[in-house]
């Protein structure tokens, strides 16, 4: 009940102090633990680029490699986001002819124009070693030859 003697001392809403254990583990302890995951995944995230292969281990508990044939690789590009050109590193996508990776990119590797020079030679001479030329017919771009005569 207002009366014309009544003053209002103060208005207001309860403090976030309340909540302070709340905000502070939001921003610190919950973080903490999904940088250190993503930390241990990208350890033992293994990519390994031969002159027969490209070989990606994958997994922390469970271990997964996958291999691509250089001479399944079509094409190359290398894109380099503004962060990652601030650490002179950039992402290399590799358009295949393999059936389980029609498109491979490997995330956030040296963005040295050296190896991807020595990659695209090494794709070259595979290709050469296994006799493998890829062929555009209308578009479409086979690496493995003509497809079986039925």
């Amino acid at each position: 009940m207002n009366t014309p003697d009544e003053k209002i001392l103060w208005e207001g809403h309860p403090s976030h102090v309340l909540n302070f254990w709340i905000h502070l583990s939001c921003l610190l302890i919950i973080p903490i633990p999904i940088a250190l995951w993503r930390w241990i995944e990208l350890r033992n995230e293994r990519i390994t680029i031969s002159t027969e292969r490209i070989r990606i281990t994958t997994g922390i508990f469970t271990k997964k490699t996958e291999e691509l044939e250089l001479y399944r690789v079509r094409d190359t590009s290398f894109f380099q986001p503004f962060l990652l050109r601030l650490f002179n590193k950039g992402h290399l996508t590799l358009t295949t002819s393999d059936a389980t990776s029609p498109s491979l990119t490997l995330l956030a590797i040296p963005a040295d124009p050296q190896l991807r020079d020595d990659l695209r030679r090494a794709i070259e001479a595979c290709r050469d070693r296994k006799r493998a030329r890829i062929a555009e017919l209308g578009g479409v771009i086979d690496a493995d030859g003509p497809p079986p005569s039925a």
